[in-house]
């Protein structure tokens, strides 16, 4: 979801709670924006036990991966599919990789936080 989206829908919840049932209106509109907070923090942390518990940079299948990944992606999106987190080949621009069994290496450019191109490497490109 869109930040701003997400900002405006809290707002909407409390000022709305506030002016329609006065002060139990916005015990309710923060018990709301509250709750959905701890959903988006129990997503993350999920996401980053999820990716913990895989071998650091190792993929079942890099071709795959390459066709399940879009433009824009957040991290919190490309972790459940790779299962695991990625070696870290630079930081400016962010730049992971991930490797399988037959050696093919999937790269991935984050930019903002969000997947600006990938590129696959395979064995015979490596040399």
């Amino acid at each position: 979801m869109n930040k701003w989206i997400g900002i405006a829908l809290a707002l909407t919840a409390l000022i709305g709670g506030g002016l329609l049932y006065g002060w139990q209106g916005l015990v309710l509109g923060v018990t709301i924006v509250s709750f959905w907070l701890l959903l988006q923090f129990s997503r993350f942390i999920r996401v980053m036990r999820i990716a913990a518990e895989g071998p650091m940079g190792q993929i079942d299948n890099a071709v795959m991966l390459s066709t399940k990944m879009r433009l824009g992606m957040k991290l919190v999106e490309l972790l459940p599919l790779t299962r695991s987190l990625g070696n870290k080949l630079s930081t400016s621009p962010e730049t992971y990789a991930w490797t399988d069994a037959g050696e093919v290496q999937l790269v991935v450019v984050l930019e903002q936080g969000r997947v600006s191109k990938w590129s696959l490497l395979r064995p015979e490109d490596q040399a």
